[in-house]
């Protein structure tokens, strides 16, 4: 009984996390169809340790079962790496080698000059796909490792040089469904 409570809700919690990262980044099939599943799993975990309510360890089961949840679907959303993110670099000198190596590996790069308290720096835009983020991270360290980095995930891609590669990447794909529409990117 135990182990089944510990599953159910580690499923339960799983399902929990990913369908909210899901309707985070819009996804509308996907996200719903979790939620069903979700709740149906929720019932009967909830209804197992309701049923016996006078053992205390089926509440401490229930309860460690919902932080593995979250870590499992922490870590599956992690691996999914869905979306894409913006990486802003902020590099003291040097920020036009900066950006042609990085632009070298195959990303867009804006760059723009800015004035910090120590001086002039560059500020490198980067928009990459979340399943890319280490390895630009890597990138602009082994390039620059003075950089400051803040990343975050933009709601709304619109225009320039990165939206019209991904366009041609679609198409690509669309022409052969087995090709990778990232494969610039990598």
């Amino acid at each position: 009984m135990l182990i089944t409570i510990f599953m159910i809700n580690v499923v339960y919690v799983t399902l929990n996390t990913l369908r909210m990262m899901l309707t985070m980044k819009g996804y509308q099939v996907a996200a719903p169809f979790i939620a069903m599943v979700e709740v149906a799993v929720w019932v009967v975990g909830l209804g197992l340790v309701l049923d016996n309510l006078d053992n205390v360890l089926n509440i401490i089961v229930y309860s460690v079962g919902f932080g593995a949840g979250i870590y499992m679907g922490m870590k599956i959303e992690d691996k999914l790496a869905l979306g894409h993110i913006l990486v802003t670099t902020i590099v003291p000198e040097n920020g036009w080698d900066v950006a042609e190596e990085i632009r070298g590996e195959g990303y867009g790069v804006t760059i723009t000059q800015a004035y910090g308290r120590e001086g002039a720096r560059y500020i490198l835009e980067i928009l990459t796909p979340r399943s890319n983020e280490r390895s630009l991270y890597r990138l602009i360290h082994e390039v620059e490792p003075k950089a400051f980095i803040i990343s975050y995930e933009p709601r709304y891609i619109n225009g320039g040089f990165w939206t019209k590669r991904m366009r041609k990447n679609i198409k690509q794909v669309k022409n052969n469904p087995k090709a990778d529409p990232f494969t610039e990117f990598k």
